[in-house]
């Protein structure tokens, strides 16, 4: 797995001061999207051990409020098995942090409804996470306003919330 870009210090991708990780590769391309260069999966440095330790020792000081994951597209399978192991030590490392995932996937019951995304590892990383941002991002719908989401099929979900309720509850509305 490749990533596009490293925010040690980000306050637009999740709630608080937060690490951000941008994956590399996307086979989704929404019209217009932010980050069209991270659709390539080659693009960007291989997210080797070094690199893990580097977010790892960014995640650690207090003031951190969690991880967040953004792309290309972290439910990439490809992508899905490079940060499994990585977000599976993180949340060991730092079980108080949250762990944000952003996806252009939908969410629904426990696993992403489009079948070319959901692979071995889907249901696992999806139960480590805090809160899911899901959909495509859609041009038309796109609203300024909404906090962290760019257009409004876009949902903020709750994810230990929807594990317990066998349902999408929504983090932001």
């Amino acid at each position: 797995m490749n990533y596009a870009e490293i925010k040690k210090y980000d306050i637009a991708n999740g709630e608080g001061v937060r690490v951000s990780l941008f994956v590399s590769g996307c086979t989704r391309h929404c019209k217009n999207c932010f980050n069209r260069v991270a659709w390539d999966f080659s693009y960007g440095n291989p997210f080797t051990n070094k690199v893990q330790e580097e977010l790892i020792e960014a995640l650690a000081p207090d003031y951190i409020a969690g991880l967040s994951l953004l792309g290309g597209d972290p439910f990439e399978p490809s992508n899905q098995e490079g940060l499994l192991p990585f977000v599976e030590e993180v949340k060991a490392r730092f079980p108080h942090k949250t762990i944000w995932c952003y996806t252009g996937y939908t969410y629904e019951d426990g696993a992403l409804m489009e079948h070319e995304a959901n692979c071995a590892h889907t249901r696992r990383l999806i139960s480590l996470l805090d809160v899911l941002v899901d959909g495509p991002f859609i041009e038309a719908l796109k609203d300024i306003r909404l906090k962290f989401r760019g257009s409004s099929n876009q949902r903020v979900i709750d994810v230990q919330a929807s594990l317990k309720a066998g349902h999408a509850v929504l983090y932001l509305k």
